[in-house]
């Protein structure tokens, strides 16, 4: 293992070259833009192992957390997983020693190698807006056509309760930054959510991200406005055609507007001049993405470990969310069992 900044220009142009062969890895999230920027507000080590002729066959970029490893980015880090050309062997046990007992994981990709760790999977659904508004609604569900409908006429309701509505799919402004945080950081006080922003140099992410300007990955900031007033916003990285849906926010004040909704409906629309041709929304249950959703992908949760009491005690900790999930009634014991 070695840190980000110790990567030779060798290492970092088989990173590209390995992404660019492998189109499961097209999120941003695996784009070494990623973990350039998270390395400059928390340590990130980089896992290169190499073939029998010494080049580059996989990098895993990740944090140390005591006895543990997890994935760059963590815990916002939507996509998981080594970068590495389709079919090439990994061994993630072979990263345990010299005090790491654990690599966990909770939004990998499907990934070979992986599989003795593998606790639960989860839906990551997507959008497909190639055709951009259009050509969403020819793929959309019924539900999905509805609130796109719903999101017209209340664009027009809003228009006239408080003025021109705005709409901008990608701007740099560091005031609608802020006011993203401070209502995400509301959303988390108000659902008892674990506030991501709490740990020190999350939000400077996000403004190192918003500066990156390389079409090849960029941070990507969308506002929906009505006269005065920010409705609702978004603020998600870009790599390529793909769009990550990562900090959506809505001023409650406007809840009866569903701006969420017309700020999706408005981003689906840009998507063509933006170069995007989907939208991941990231795993989750939420409604608005069962409904908005064109397809899914799966993404797993787990721990490498060679201790079979901890990965037992893992299975036991996520059936137990998954039965919370369900019945809603189990959250705070869950919330106990995970800080245990």
């Amino acid at each position: 293992m070695k840190s980000f900044d110790e990567l030779t220009s060798q290492e970092l142009d088989a990173w590209h070259r390995l992404r660019a062969a492998n189109p499961a890895l097209d999120s941003p999230y695996f784009h070494p833009g990623f973990a350039a920027a998270v390395h400059e507000f928390e340590p990130v080590r980089v896992a290169v192992s190499r073939d029998a002729r010494g080049e580059v066959a996989s990098l895993l970029p990740c944090h140390r957390d005591g006895a543990l490893l997890r994935p760059v980015g963590w815990p916002g880090a939507d996509f998981q997983g080594p970068v590495r050309a389709p079919g090439t062997p990994f061994r993630p046990v072979e990263l345990l020693g010299r005090g790491v007992r654990g690599l966990e994981f909770d939004h990998l990709l499907e990934a070979e190698g992986f599989e003795p760790w593998i606790v639960s999977r989860r839906a990551s659904p997507y959008v497909d807006v190639s055709g951009g508004l259009d050509g969403y609604l020819g793929r959309a569900s019924r539900t999905g056509k509805d609130n796109m409908g719903q999101a017209r006429r209340r664009t027009a309701k809003a228009e006239r309760a408080y003025g021109p509505v705005r709409f901008e799919a990608d701007t740099v402004d560091a005031e609608a930054l802020r006011e993203v945080v401070r209502l995400k950081r509301a959303q988390y006080a108000a659902t008892g959510a674990k506030d991501y922003f709490a740990a020190p140099g999350r939000q400077e992410l996000l403004t190192k991200l918003l500066h990156t300007r390389d079409p090849a990955f960029r941070g990507v900031l969308s506002t929906l406005r009505a006269g005065p007033h920010l409705l609702a916003a978004h603020f998600g990285m870009c790599s390529g055609g793909v769009l990550h849906w990562w900090f959506p926010v809505y001023d409650p004040e406007y809840a009866k507007l569903a701006p969420g909704w017309i700020l999706l409906r408005e981003l689906v629309a840009a998507a063509p001049a933006l170069g995007i041709s989907r939208i991941d929304l990231g795993r989750g249950d939420d409604e608005y993405k069962r409904r908005a959703k064109t397809g899914e992908s799966v993404v797993c949760q787990g721990l490498v470990t060679r201790s079979p009491a901890r990965l037992a005690l893992r299975r036991a900790r996520d059936s137990l969310a998954a039965t919370a999930r369900r019945s809603g009634l189990l959250r705070d014991l869950v919330r106990k069992v995970k800080k245990m």
